[in-house]
């Protein structure tokens, strides 16, 4: 891990502290003292990106209702030895077509409708392949979650949904620029799905 991640997680950590404590504060101070914690994360994150620390403090007020980590969903389609990836409209970059898992839905669930709204294609959870720790794997999020990743079976062309720039399949050998985090999970997928790492993977439990 770099410094650079470290600190990020730190900063996720604090936000986490904040959120929670500003849930649950009985008193004016109890909130002042989460508030000031909350902007010292906001301040270390804009330190990291180089933008205004408002800017990074009102995602955070926009989030503060997860307190813990959570959620999203990856689909891997795979057609002869390709991998299909989305261009995502935030960053450009390519990534699994992926999401937040809704309030109702099952995680598979989440994962077929993901992949409809991003690539245009019908599909059916097959195999659950890994779950993904996004401090671990480099994901630039605002808050920590986890990636539950699931192969699927679909058929047809991908289209491009509103969620999407492109939607293509890549060759291990031959892969676009990558988003923050799908540039190690990607590369992984691959090593899963050719039984090099044992499926369904699973993060490590930290040391006490």
């Amino acid at each position: 891990m770099t410094d650079r991640d470290a600190v990020y997680e730190v900063a996720d950590e604090l936000r986490a502290i904040a959120s929670l404590g500003l849930r649950f504060a009985q008193t004016s101070y109890d909130r002042e003292r989460y508030e000031k914690v909350l902007r010292a994360a906001a301040r270390l994150v804009a330190a990291l990106e180089h933008r205004p620390a408002a800017e990074v403090l009102a995602a955070y007020r926009d989030n503060l209702g997860h307190a813990g980590p959570q959620a999203g969903v990856e689909a891997v389609v795979v057609r002869d030895g390709r991998l299909l990836l989305i261009r995502r409209t935030d960053d450009g970059l390519w990534a699994m077509p992926g999401g937040f898992a809704d309030v109702g839905e099952t995680l598979a669930g989440a994962a077929e409708r993901e992949l409809w709204e991003e690539a245009g294609l019908r599909g059916r959870a097959v195999r659950l392949l890994g779950l993904f720790d996004s401090r671990r794997w480099r994901s630039r999020v605002k808050a920590q979650m986890y990636h539950v990743v699931f192969q699927v079976e679909a058929a047809g062309e991908p289209s491009p949904g509103a969620e999407a720039l492109d939607a293509a399949f890549f060759p291990e050998d031959a892969l676009p620029e990558l988003s923050a985090g799908h540039h190690l999970r990607v590369p992984a997928v691959f090593r899963l799905l050719r039984g090099e790492i044992p499926a369904p993977y699973f993060d490590p439990a930290e040391p006490p």
